[in-house]
């Protein structure tokens, strides 16, 4: 083979790898500032059902956090030359944790408005232009495991519920949800790589809405009080001990301050 040949195919060869860690670089900063959009909405999420004490409160904070999501949305329509035909598959992995994100933020606002999980083609639509061509194909395994990651969300919602008026009945039916939510993406588990370690995690969310659940109620049936007074008295006992760890933790954060003083002294 001539010299010149060679070095053309090189010269190819080299081109491709560019192309390909180029791009490859290029969506791994979408994928982040995916999670870090999809997480902002998560955030926004709780922070309206916390300070919106209303009966639409979950419908004013899904509204917002699916105008949020747009931007997302608009993320992936930009990437939708990137990733077509079978640059997909070959990029998935740098795809898939922020698709993850996404799923989990938009499951949230979806359960907040309907109670129930976001179903499979409700998140392909929107991942879709306005002639409904999908951006690209959406998995069931960034399916599930974006699903999965949302019962850690739940058990933060419910917690947060449970000191609020009526919020320990939404607690329950957090858990009783988080509960058939495990059930059934058990029976997942063999099919769906690292889906087990999720199923982990969703068992421990599970343990303390329970623990929280259930302390409530063994309390409540110690005491013949009306519900409005109990509920009163656990929103309280809950905020005195929220007063008590920010004071705890504010006391750590000088403690660990004057220690690092210290050490440089």
């Amino acid at each position: 083979m001539p010299v010149s040949s060679t070095v053309a195919a090189f010269d190819d060869y080299r081109a491709h790898l560019d192309d390909y860690n180029d791009r490859r670089e290029r969506l791994i900063k979408a994928s982040r500032d995916v999670t870090n959009l999809s997480k902002r909405t998560i955030f926004l999420l709780h922070r309206i059902m916390i300070e919106t004490d209303s009966d639409d409160a979950a419908t004013s904070a899904a509204a917002s956090g699916q105008e949020k999501l747009r931007e997302v949305q608009k993320l992936y329509a930009s990437l939708k030359l990137e990733l077509e035909g079978d640059r997909f598959w070959r990029y998935q992995r740098q795809v898939s944790p922020g698709l993850q994100e996404y799923i989990e933020a938009l499951s949230f606002a979806h359960y907040l408005q309907h109670k129930s999980l976001i179903s499979f083609d409700e998140v392909q639509k929107t991942l879709c232009d306005p002639d409904g061509v999908p951006y690209f194909p959406l998995t069931v395994s960034d399916y599930l495991l974006g699903l999965s990651d949302l019962t850690g969300e739940l058990m933060r919602f419910a917690i947060s519920a449970i000191g609020r008026r009526g919020g320990r009945a939404k607690a329950s039916e957090v858990c009783a949800f988080v509960r058939a939510c495990k059930a059934d993406f058990e029976r997942m588990t063999p099919y769906i790589r690292d889906l087990s370690k999720k199923q982990a995690v969703t068992t421990q969310s599970l343990e303390k809405i329970e623990d929280a659940a259930y302390a409530i109620i063994v309390r409540g049936s110690e005491y013949a009080l009306p519900q409005e007074m109990l509920d009163d008295i656990v929103a309280q006992s809950v905020s005195r001990f929220s007063s008590h760890d920010d004071d705890s933790r504010t006391r750590r954060r000088r403690d660990d301050d004057h220690g690092g003083e210290n050490d440089e002294n």
